[in-house]
Order: C-alpha cells, then sequence, then structure tokens
C-alpha cells in the first residue's frame, strides 16, 4: 500500500506541475510554497529550530491556524526553552500564521509528501515532538517519525463524516498512521468516537475541547472597530450584513437577502469575504450584476471610499478581525454541500450567526449552537433573506442571540492549556521510558545528503523505490570492489606483490568493518603491557585525517608531543597523549617508519595501529577486532555496507578479540564465535570491555598529559548532555549510562567532524536550555575542540571521559601467549611489571 501512495504521489505532482507554473505567475508568493515544500528553505529559516528539540506544530491552512495560535501560547509557558516550530500548507496559512503567531521561532511551508522527500525534512530538523493540528497525517512523513523515534501527539483532532469513509481506504496505511500517533487530544466526544472507529487505541484518545474558543488574535477594542469601519468606508450605515468565507453558489443568495434587508434599511452595508481571494472579480461582477456599488478592500487601501453598497474583502487574514464589525452574520460553505465552516471566529465577537444546512464539517460545534438557539440554520435562499431581515428588524431578538454566543464561548475556553498540559505528561511518559531514553535524546546535529547517504549505506534493510535503486547500484560496484581486494591480496599470498619485512616484532591491530570497534583504546592497553614486560615498543600509525605530509612524521618520541591534534590526527595523537615511553609515529608506508623507530629508537616491538588491510608489511601477529555491539556491520562491503574486505577474511587473524561485550545483544557473543571458527578454526578468541577510567575537565584534559580526573562514581545522578562525533555513539551513550548518569540530551556529529566554535556556542547554549549539570564528550572529540573553547569560562562544565580496554575471563591465556610469542621472537624480557592485562 505505501509504494501505491508513493507512486500515486509522485504521478499527482508530475500531473499538477502545470497548474503550479499557472499559480506561480497569478498567486503571490506561491514560488516561495513550492520551494520550501520541495525542502529548500530560505538561508537561515531554521537556524532557531533545526537540531534544538523543537517543538513541531503543524497546521494545513488560515482554519488550524486560529486553532493553533492559542495553542502556541499555552506551549510557550509549558515549554520556556523549546523552540517551536509552525509548519503549513497554503500561502493564505502562511501569511496567517507569520501575522498571528508572535510565540512561534520559525515558519515554513510543510514538505510534499513525497518518497524521501519529507523523511529527509524531518531528519534534518529533528525535532522533540510532532503536533500534526486536526487531521493532518501524512503517510511518508510519519514513517520517517517511526524510524526516527520523534513522538506524535494529533492535537485539536477533528474527523469529518467524510474523512473517516475516506481514510477506511487507506487500509495498512492507516494502521501505519494511527499507530504512530502517541496522544489523540480530540475537539468533541462525536471527534473521539470517529478516531477510535479508525483503530485508535481507546486508552490513547482525550477530549480536550476545541482550542478555537481560547483564540485571542481576533480581540478588537471599541477604537480599533471603529478604525476598521471607517477604513472599509462603512460609516455611513444603518447596520451591516457580513458573508464570511462564501463558495460559488452562494453569493446570490446573500445578495437576495440583502435586498430583502435593504426595503427596511435602506442605509444597509453589505461585506462579502469569498473564500477563494481568486474569485474576487468574479463576486464584483454578481454584486453588479444585482445593481450594487461595490468595491474591495484592496482597493480602498489607495483610494478614499466613496460609500459603496458592498465591500468585497479580498485579504488574507483579516476575515476573524472583521467579523467584529458584522450586526448579522452569515458562514458560509454550508448553503452548498461544501460542509460549512467554524462559526468559532465570528462566535469569539459574540455575533448573531446564521448558517447553511450542509454544516457536517463542524458537526459538534455546530449542535453546540443550535441547541442553545446561538445559531439558525437555513436551507434555501428565500429562508436566509427571511432570517437576516428579521433579525435587522427585531433588535431584541439579534441582543439574545449575541448573549448566549457569548456565553458559550466563555464555557468552553480551555483547551489549550489542556492540551499543553497532556503534551508534558505525554513527553514524560516517551521520554523516562527504558525502551525511549537513547533514541529520544540522540540528536545528528548535522544532516545533509552525505550523512544521508552515509546512514542508508549502514542500514541492514533499506525501504523504499528510490533507496533501493541506489543500492542496488552500490551492490554491483560492492561486488567489483571484493573481487579486487581478493585479488589483491591473492597477489601479496603468491609473491606476485612483494612484502617488506621487519627485523622486529611486528603485531596489527585493526578490524574488517569500517570505524567504531574501539582499535585506539586497545592499541593504547596493548603498548603499555607490553612496554611493561620490558620491550622498547612504538605505534606506527598512517596518520588519517593529519595536516602533516611526509614519509616519517614524529607525534611522541615517548617523552613529549612534537605535533598537535591537527597535525597528527586525532587517532594518532590520543596514542601519543596516553602513552609515555612509547614513541608514535605516523606514515602512509609503515615500513619507513617502522625503520625510523627501529634506527632511532630501538623499537622491539611495532604495533600497526589500523593495520589488518595493510598487506605491505610482513607481521609476528594479527589481531582482529570485532565489535560485539555492531557485528559485522551490515553484512555487506564498501560501497553498499561497512565491511572493508570479505568476512571470509577473518581466516589470516592470529587472535580475535570481541570488544564491549558487556553492551552485547543476547546472542552475539556467540555468532561471533561461531563465525569466527568456521572461517578459522585455529584463531584464539578472547573479550574485552570498555571501562571508563575517569572523568578530566577538558581545561585540564589540554595541559595534562594522561591525567587522574575525577572518579567516575561522582558522575551517577548528574543531567548531562553527551557530545561525540565517533563511529559509534550509541555505545558511548550506553557507557554513561551504565555508570549511573542521566542523559538528558544527546547530540551527535558525522565521525570525524571538526567543531567550530559557534558550533560549541550552540552545545553550550542547548545544554544551557535543558537544564543540564554537565557536558561529556569523548576523547576523540576533545582534539577536535578548538582550544579556544577549554580556556573561556563556561556556565556548564566540560568533561573529558577516559577509558580503558580491561580484558575478561582469558586474561591470563591472552597475557602468556603474548608473552611467548614475544619470547620466542626476540628473547625474554623478564623483570616486575608495572601494569598486566586486567582481569
Amino acid at each position: 500500500m505505501q509504494l501505491l501512495y508513493n507512486i500515486a504521489a509522485v504521478i499527482i505532482v508530475v500531473l499538477v506541475i502545470p497548474m503550479f507554473m499557472v499559480r506561480s505567475v497569478r498567486e503571490k508568493g506561491f514560488v516561495e510554497r513550492i520551494r520550501q515544500s520541495l525542502g529548500f528553505f530560505p538561508e537561515h529559516a531554521l537556524d532557531k529550530v533545526e537540531k534544538k528539540d523543537c517543538i513541531w506544530v503543524h497546521a494545513a491552512s488560515v482554519g488550524e491556524i486560529v486553532a493553533t495560535s492559542p495553542l502556541i501560547k499555552e506551549f510557550r509557558k509549558e515549554f520556556p526553552k523549546s523552540p517551536i516550530l509552525v509548519s503549513v500548507v497554503t500561502t493564505s496559512g502562511y501569511e496567517m500564521a507569520n501575522r498571528i503567531i508572535k510565540d512561534a521561532d520559525a515558519i515554513i511551508y510543510f514538505p510534499l509528501d513525497l518518497p524521501w522527500l519529507a523523511g529527509h525534512v524531518l531528519r534534518r530538523i529533528r525535532p522533540r515532538v510532532f503536533l500534526p493540528v486536526e487531521t493532518e497525517l501524512w503517510p511518508n512523513f510519519l514513517k520517517t517519525a517511526r524510524k526516527i523515534h520523534v513522538p506524535v501527539m494529533m492535537v485539536n483532532g477533528r474527523i469529518s463524516d467524510k474523512s473517516v469513509k475516506q481514510y477506511k481506504h487507506l487500509h495498512s496505511l492507516l494502521r501505519d498512521m494511527i499507530g504512530t500517533v502517541k496522544l489523540f487530544a480530540m475537539q468533541s466526544p462525536i471527534d473521539a468516537e470517529y478516531i477510535k472507529r479508525l483503530g485508535a487505541p481507546p486508552e490513547l484518545v482525550t477530549i480536550t475541547g476545541n482550542t478555537k474558543f481560547d483564540q485571542t488574535y481576533t480581540d478588537v477594542s471599541p477604537e480599533e472597530k471603529q478604525a476598521i469601519i471607517r477604513s472599509m468606508g462603512l460609516e455611513q450605515n444603518d447596520g451591516i450584513f457580513l458573508a464570511g468565507s462564501t463558495h460559488r453558489g452562494e453569493e446570490e443568495p446573500v445578495l437576495q437577502a440583502f435586498c430583502a434587508v435593504r426595503k427596511t434599511h435602506p442605509h444597509a452595508r453589505l461585506v462579502i469575504a469569498p473564500r477563494e481571494l481568486l474569485r474576487t472579480t468574479e463576486v464584483v461582477h454578481l454584486c453588479r450584476k444585482a445593481g450594487f456599488t461595490v468595491t474591495t478592500r484592496t482597493r480602498l487601501q489607495h483610494e478614499e471610499p466613496h460609500d459603496e453598497d458592498i465591500v468585497i474583502l479580498d485579504t488574507i487574514g483579516e476575515l476573524g478581525r472583521v467579523y467584529s464589525i458584522g450586526d448579522v452574520v452569515y458562514v458560509g460553505g454550508s448553503l452548498v454541500p461544501h460542509g460549512g465552516h467554524n462559526i468559532l471566529e465570528p462566535a469569539a465577537h459574540g455575533k448573531a450567526i446564521i448558517v447553511g444546512s450542509h454544516m457536517f464539517n463542524f458537526k459538534d460545534t455546530y449542535a453546540l449552537f443550535k441547541n442553545r438557539d446561538a445559531c439558525i440554520t437555513v436551507h434555501h435562499g428565500a429562508e436566509l433573506a427571511r432570517e437576516v431581515t428579521r433579525l435587522f428588524d427585531e433588535p431584541e431578538h439579534r441582543h439574545r442571540m449575541e448573549e448566549e454566543t457569548r456565553a458559550i464561548v466563555s464555557e468552553n475556553k480551555g483547551a489549550s492549556r489542556k492540551s499543553a498540559i497532556l503534551l508534558h505528561q505525554m513527553l514524560d511518559a516517551y521520554e523516562s521510558c527504558a525502551e525511549n531514553f537513547h533514541r529520544v535524546r540522540s540528536t545528528q546535529k548535522i544532516t545533509n545528503f552525505q550523512t544521508y547517504f552515509i546512514d542508508l549505506v549502514h542500514s541492514k534493510k533499506v525501504e523504499g523505490f528510490f533507496p533501493n535503486v541506489i543500492m542496488g547500484i552500490l551492490y554491483i560496484f560492492s561486488l567489483i570492489y571484493g573481487l579486487l581486494v581478493n585479488i589483491k591480496l591473492a597477489g601479496y599470498k603468491y609473491g606476485v606483490f612483494k612484502r617488506d619485512h621487519l627485523d622486529c616484532f611486528v603485531i596489527s591491530l585493526g578490524n574488517v568493518t569500517v570505524g567504531g570497534t574501539g582499535k585506539t583504546p586497545t592499541a593504547q592497553r596493548l603498548a603499555r603491557d607490553i612496554r611493561d614486560m620490558g620491550y622498547r615498543v612504538v605505534i606506527l600509525n598512517r596518520g588519517y585525517r593529519a595536516k602533516w605530509h611526509g614519509d616519517v612524521g614524529i607525534v611522541s618520541d615517548g617523552r613529549r608531543l612534537h605535533m598537535d591534534a591537527a597535525e597528527a590526527g586525532d587517532e594518532a595523537y590520543m596514542l601519543a597523549k596516553h602513552l609515555p615511553q612509547v614513541p608514535v609515529l605516523i606514515g602512509a608506508e609503515r615500513a619507513k617508519t617502522g625503520r625510523y623507530a627501529m634506527e632511532h629508537f630501538g623499537a622491539e616491538v611495532a604495533i600497526l595501529d589500523d593495520g589488518y588491510q595493510h598487506w605491505q608489511l610482513e607481521r609476528d601477529l594479527d589481531i582482529l577486532l570485532v565489535d560485539a555491539v555492531n557485528v559485522f556491520g551490515n553484512g555487506y562491503i564498501l560501497p553498499r555496507g561497512t565491511l572493508r574486505e570479505p568476512v571470509s577474511h577473518i581466516s589470516r587473524a592470529d587472535v580475535c578479540l570481541m570488544t564491549k561485550v558487556d553492551q552485547a545483544a543476547e546472542g552475539s557473543c556467540d555468532y561471533i564465535r561461531k563465525t569466527v571458527h568456521h572461517y578459522n578454526p585455529k584463531a584464539q578468541i578472547f573479550e574485552s570491555i570498555h571501562q571508563p577510567r575517569c572523568f578530566i575537565p577538558l581545561s585540564d584534559w589540554y595541559v595534562n598529559i594522561a591525567g587522574e580526573g575525577i572518579d567516575v562514581s561522582l558522575m551517577k545522578g548528574k543531567r548531562i548532555m553527551a557530545v561525540s562525533a565517533i563511529g559509534n555513539p550509541a555505545s558511548f551513550e550506553q557507557t554513561l549510562s551504565d555508570i549511573g548518569a542521566v542523559i538528558v540530551e544527546s547530540l551527535r556529529y558525522p565521525d570525524h567532524h571538526d567543531y567550530t566554535m559557534s558550533e560549541m556556542a550552540d552545545v553550550f547554549q542547548q545544554a544551557e536550555n535543558v537544564g543540564v549539570e554537565a557536558i561529556v564528550i569523548t576523547e576523540k572529540d576533545a582534539v577536535k575542540i578548538p582550544a579556544d573553547v577549554a580556556r573561556e569560562k563556561w556556565s556548564i562544565p566540560v568533561y573529558v571521559i577516559c577509558v580503558e580496554v580491561t580484558f575478561q575471563q582469558e586474561a591470563e591465556t591472552f597475557k602468556d601467549m603474548l608473552r611467548k610469542r614475544l619470547a620466542e621472537r626476540l628473547g625474554s624480557r623478564e623483570k616486575e611489571e608495572k601494569g598486566s592485562i586486567e582481569s
């Protein structure tokens, strides 16, 4: 059903392109509407809401915006630090929102519900919650909301008879959409019953009333009312008849009624507000044909009024306030089978209201006013003329209706406040649920085509026609890439390509997947233990993302640092920072850096950091790391997936080290063992965990090599913000949770991201908004943060978490194996060990 919907959506958009072209010429603001609907927003339009946990309220057009206005005021009171985003569909709604909603931080057009497009915009903004007003449910948008765990709450919910019948034809799409919504705050018992009939669980449905009763933007003082009358040239009047939101076929009976009123009230005036502004010329012609003088609101803005009989209101967003000048009000869309329009705007001014018999879109509101004789129903033009004339001729009857209208409005206020309280309760329940704890707080701070593409490549399953086409193409390239890898490896294996040899013990440490397995802390642990066994050990790093270029770069000579993080690359710098007495060198050719280390530092053991694929150099021990949380990536080779080479290549490893086993899902470790034994029965398998050692203040971390920091236990119970730009941020967040820290928000940047001062200022601002006690980053992030950040005084402290690898049950076995292999090649270095691999 989703596929059929997407095909239909694309076809419809293609078919309406000619109409869009016409409207872009005729309709002011339509080009901007289409641009934003396609995801092209003005520069800085989203600065205040993008990736800032905003509350996103979506209202389609003018009517929904009227209902949204009081909601936004209550949300601002309830969530004073949360940005608020309002989206609309129509140009009239956009203009209305900009005019009456002052508390919103951004107002945009809602994206077209096309495959990829709607989801892309939602991922880019990544709100804290999405709130559709009335019945704004869109399948592709809600599908993405489910995927990225953005909770949805329907506010001021309204379902018409017609909508109930139409929605039922959506079948599985309807089930998915209804299943995405966490709470349904409906206007009335009728609406609540309808939404349950469509499949909403009864326990998730509540009745709040209609928020339009709370709107205040139409409030008009006596002075403002006189100013409106004066500006519209209606000062000389014997009563004003106002027809609002009229449709084709309604102006004729309205004019008929006006003729009848004029017989007893010769100076009565008429204001007509057509629902569609493009019909203004047509309505003007009908008025002149009926024998009346007529002008328009826009014309009166540029010329002096001449006391015309009729004024056509051809502006956007004014009707709500202009209703205040009417003595008798007819609400359109009801003499024709359109379903009527909301009578609450004229009711807010305490007006005597007349409607036609077709009010099925507003059954509950209409019934409320009708049952208390605050609203008159007519069935045809003659009846409309009779009732309008009666209200003009019998002011006492009109005044009674006006009093009853004001009483109804007063009695039904408060829906917006109820909705705000329900939203707070829903978010508290959702965000405190263990299942959603990390999901709801993890925000991808930078989302563009590159990050979307990376997420797509990392996915095990891809949904949607176009993503599957892209992944199909990449899969073909994966087959080609895998073939080339096998050919190259065979070339080294059978002597076609020459391999270099070093006269020292060479250990390669790496993985078969892209990023996130914990190579750097494992290399630190391995180097420290070999050093403490009495051997002179060096680390040879390729210098990924280093600004330094050359054959041999000395990051550290074992006594002091010779490069900063930018020159050396973040991984090499972190290794050098934590390994006194262990030189760290960078260079693309490890044979060259290895020989240099032997000649200048007397290296006996060389650890090739990220060296499993560096086949150019012979090694004595291959250690393969496998992330127990993200087991073998998604099973596909680059560029379709995250495997650097086929899983079968674990056959080269002497040792398989499973990392982060304490965070692994049930059965993951057994699966890794079976897979390794299948391809490499001789490999020894060990387990390790990443254990936090301490937290170091960022300012101290910059000047203190291998400092002690503060004890891990002191972070227990603290409200923190986690900030990371690493390959596996979920593992970092899990580590923080495991020590008892309360993650209020987690900001995720792309792996190896270089932070800017403006980004860090944004991080601190967001941290203040959500009320955290500390910001926690990884060491990999610390090397990417500008030094000025550490030097400045911030209201919230920043801590760097330092982790160490701790080997598990087979620790002694691993230590004996390593000592034996080294002794066989280099001879024993018996001495009192300063430290050993922990068990």
